[in-house]
C-alpha cells in the first residue's frame, strides 16, 4: 500500500534506540523526550492564508529528530510509521 501524506505531512518510519546518527551523540536526557526516524514521504507542503505554496524543507530519505509522542501512528502492512507535521522536527541529521 502507498500512503501519500497531505499538505506539510511526512510519514516516517522511527529509527528505535538510537544513540548516535551521523556522527552525532544523542545523550540520555535528550533520547527520553525526542525520537528518531527515516523519511518514507513527504507532502505537497503548506499553503499560505494569501494562497503562497511553500515547499517542504525535508526529503524520502532524510533522518529527522523530533519531539516523541508527536504524530499519529499508523501500521502499513505490519509495520509502525508515524505521520508528523514538518513544523514537530527538531532536526535533520546529516552525514
Amino acid at each position: 500500500m502507498k500512503v501519500v501524506p497531505l499538505f506539510d505531512r511526512v510519514l516516517i518510519k522511527p529509527i528505535e534506540g538510537a544513540e548516535k546518527v551521523g556522527g552525532v551523540w544523542i545523550p540520555p536526557s535528550a533520547q527520553e523526550n525526542t525520537q528518531q526516524g527515516e523519511i518514507v514521504a513527504v507532502g505537497g507542503g503548506r499553503m499560505t492564508e494569501q494562497g503562497v505554496l511553500i515547499p517542504m524543507r525535508v526529503k524520502a530519505g532524510d533522518k529527522v529528530v523530533f519531539q516523541r509522542y508527536s504524530g499519529t501512528e499508523i501500521k502499513i502492512d505490519g509495520v509502525d510509521y508515524l505521520i508528523v507535521q514538518e513544523g514537530h522536527f527538531l532536526a535533520v541529521l546529516e552525514d
